[in-house]
């Protein structure tokens, strides 16, 4: 029976490769193949790892369900958005650590100069705010406040994510995440006004 060849550290070698190429050739005209070349693997090694090419630059299901964990096993009595919290504050421990500082500045570079990596991004964003407003909900908050937890929640994740993925900003993920949740929260009394506002009533038609 024959055995794979181990390889060490294949799938950061790969992801290294990558990004590389993707700054050197630019995302279009970099293939797997080249990507396993500059790695010094094989194809095959590249599809053992990665689906394609994309999946170098989206495929990590960690922060999805780190996020959602730590959300749903926050203290009983936290607040909504003590909840999202908790979870910014559980990906800056697990995901979003110093080591993972400069993937994340060269993946940035790579995707804001990619219009449908751009798109791809956005919807990225879309699926964890749904799966932070699901898991908000799981801890018996009405469906529409888990909802708008989970939209400042997101804003606030951004905030973050740009702020941490530049390189004078030596904050930890965390702290930076729970200013920038204090920040969005704190903006949202100057947006409504006071008082918030009503509903409009519609006269009836009365023809």
């Amino acid at each position: 029976m024959l055995m794979a060849r181990w390889e060490p550290n294949a799938s950061q070698r790969l992801t290294d490769a990558a990004l590389e190429l993707f700054a050197e050739r630019g995302y279009d005209t970099t293939t797997v193949l080249d990507i396993a070349q500059r790695a010094g693997l094989a194809k095959s090694t590249f599809f053992r790892h990665f689906q394609d090419k994309r999946e170098v630059l989206f495929g990590e299901n960690a922060l999805n369900d780190r996020l959602v964990t730590a959300i749903e096993t926050a203290p009983a009595g936290a607040a909504p958005l003590e909840a999202v919290a908790c979870g910014l504050d559980a990906l800056g421990r697990d995901v979003f650590t110093p080591p993972y500082r400069a993937f994340t500045v060269r993946r940035r570079a790579v995707i804001e100069a990619h219009p449908d990596l751009q798109e791809r991004e956005a919807l990225k964003g879309v699926s964890l705010t749904a799966s932070m407003a699901r898991a908000v909900a799981r801890r018996g908050v009405p469906d529409l406040a888990a909802r708008v937890a989970a939209e400042l929640g997101m804003l606030a994740f951004r905030i973050t994510y740009e702020r941490w993925s530049d390189l004078s900003n030596t904050d930890a993920f965390g702290d930076i995440a729970r200013q920038a949740l204090g920040e969005v929260q704190a903006a949202v009394p100057s947006v409504y006004g006071t008082p918030p506002l009503r509903p409009a009533h519609r006269r009836a038609d009365r023809r």
